[in-house]
């Protein structure tokens, strides 16, 4: 029998419902979105965990690396009991994650925070 879900993976909505990170994910091939959702799916289970898969970006804000062959795929979210909330999805372009990606991130952390209360 397989062992239960520790964290429930679910998309951040902006207020117009957009799901950002749902949408990166539809516009990567099939088999790109096949191993970020194994990635996500693997961190879901096996939460917490590090490198190489996982690391910590700043204050709420982790990222679930995957490998794309020649490309890096970066899934931003943060914990919030047992959910992991998909903030942020991109192709990284440089060797250090863009602040502008963290800052992102925990602009709609935040945004989700205060829907929440």
């Amino acid at each position: 029998m397989p062992s239960p879900k520790r964290l429930d993976a679910i998309f951040f909505r902006t207020r117009g419902s957009n799901e950002p990170v749902r949408e990166w994910l539809k516009a990567l091939t099939k088999d790109e979105r096949k191993a970020v959702g194994e990635d996500i799916a693997y961190v879901q289970f096996k939460w917490p965990i590090g490198k190489p898969r996982v690391d910590h970006l700043r204050g709420a804000i982790w990222e679930v690396r995957t490998s794309l062959g020649n490309r890096i795929a970066r899934t931003l979210f943060a914990i919030a009991g047992n959910r992991m909330l998909l903030l942020h999805g991109f192709i990284k372009k440089t060797q250090r994650t863009p602040s502008g990606d963290i800052d992102l991130a925990e602009k709609r952390f935040k945004e989700w925070q205060d829907g929440e209360r």
